[in-house]
């Protein structure tokens, strides 16, 4: 197995490129400034150049409120790269994976959302992966596109660490409490996308494979429970916990307009690959505990 992943300094790829080491499967990513995908020409080279046995596009514009006045650069990035390494994986009649985003939906559906409910993006960002979904699946109808959520991980920028840092200096915080959705450590997407890597590997590819499918943690909860359980598992590693008050988004304005309900159900990936991704709470202790342990914080 030769697995090609476009982007190298993302959270996902990041924790591809571990995971793929840990299991001894031959992994190349590849990001700016060597490898730009609105370079089709030079795209396609280094793709070719590699020989993949499957392509990860796990790059992407995810600068969701800069991309309220940029949604032109997030077009190019999200939809028209992503359109053009789906394009090479057919050409090389390879398996393709894309990492889309709860972001699609409007997040106005009670329940969680099921790969079959009608997309309606209301930003900028959402409206450019929105738009790779459908360029992806346009040049390439075998590919398999993996909607995700709430990202996090040791590596990087994001909400965990975040939290983690605040918890430093501040003895009370507010943390939005009307938005609900699924906590998804980087590693545990790492080591899914590569057991469908693996399953089809295994048993050749299948054209039911191809689609969409919903990837996340188990289980669901709010910004201000998952800082709250980030805050129990920084105490447990002798940090500092403050308070946290739940607040309204209202209280906390952004360019773009979060989903209030980013919840997805993943029961089609379980039941297609036998795929099941742990709960969030597991894997934020998880996370928390590698932080510490690495130093990172102190």
């Amino acid at each position: 197995m030769r697995v090609f992943v476009a982007g190298s300094s993302g959270q996902v790829a990041l924790s591809l490129k571990e995971a793929s080491a840990k299991e001894g499967i031959e992994l190349i990513t590849a990001g700016r400034p060597d490898f730009d995908l609105t370079d089709a020409d030079g795209t396609r080279a280094a793709i070719k150049a590699f020989g993949p046995t499957a392509i990860i596009n796990a790059a992407a514009y995810t600068a969701v409120d800069a991309a309220e006045n940029d949604e032109e650069t997030a077009i190019m990035i999200n939809a028209d790269g992503a359109a053009t390494l789906a394009a090479i994986a057919h050409e090389l009649e390879v398996p393709f994976l894309h990492i889309s985003t709860d972001y699609v939906f409007d997040g106005m559906k009670e329940g969680p959302y099921q790969e079959t409910d009608a997309p309606a993006p209301t930003g900028a960002y959402g409206r450019s992966k929105l738009a790779g979904e459908v360029a992806v699946m346009a040049a390439n109808p075998n590919a398999m596109i993996f909607r995700t959520a709430w990202v996090y991980s040791p590596f990087g920028k994001n909400f965990l660490k975040t939290m983690l840092i605040l918890a430093k200096t501040r003895e009370e915080l507010g943390v939005v409490g009307d938005q609900i959705g699924n906590p998804t450590y980087a590693p545990d997407i790492a080591e899914a996308l590569l057991q469908v890597l693996k399953r089809i590997d295994r048993t050749g590819w299948q054209d039911s494979y191809a689609g969409i499918y919903h990837l996340a943690g188990t289980g669901s909860v709010s910004w201000h429970g998952f800082a709250e359980a980030i805050f129990e598992a920084g105490a447990a590693n002798g940090h500092p916990k403050p308070s946290v008050k739940s607040i309204a988004t209202a209280d906390y304005p952004t360019p773009a307009k979060r989903p209030a309900n980013s919840q997805l159900d993943c029961s089609k990936l379980g039941e297609t690959f036998d795929v099941h991704l742990p709960s969030w709470e597991q894997s934020t202790v998880l996370c928390v505990k590698r932080l510490f342990e690495s130093g990172e914080l102190g």
